[in-house]
């Protein structure tokens, strides 16, 4: 997942926004949607899109806020997920040098 939000520990970094890529690995028992061919059954893809889109839209300081907050919500919207882990890269961050992206990944 792709997004422009605003994270960074300095304020410009917040005022102007970047780019963020977002990946979320979930675990899960797939046996039942597997033979019920029902999303109700599964975790679904939209919704944790927006879980994903709704807490990168809030300004953080740090990437690992970010990360766990995401975990969290995952959490507290999914309850059949085994594990997830959540890895974060931010873009180009203004480190004084050529850097692609800088990344955190949380699991729990």
């Amino acid at each position: 997942m792709e997004f422009f939000a605003p994270h960074g520990c300095f304020e410009e970094e917040r005022l102007t926004g970047a780019c963020f890529s977002v990946d979320a690995t979930i675990q899960t028992n797939l046996q039942q949607p597997a033979h019920s061919d029902n999303l109700n059954d599964t975790v679904n893809y939209q919704q944790l899109y927006d879980i994903v889109k709704r807490e990168m839209q809030r300004p953080s300081n740090l990437l690992e806020h970010v990360a766990g907050r995401i975990l969290q919500a995952l959490y507290e919207e999914f309850n059949n997920i085994d594990n997830a882990t959540v890895t974060i890269r931010k873009h180009n961050p203004p480190l004084g040098g050529k850097v692609g992206d800088a990344s955190v990944t949380l699991s729990k």
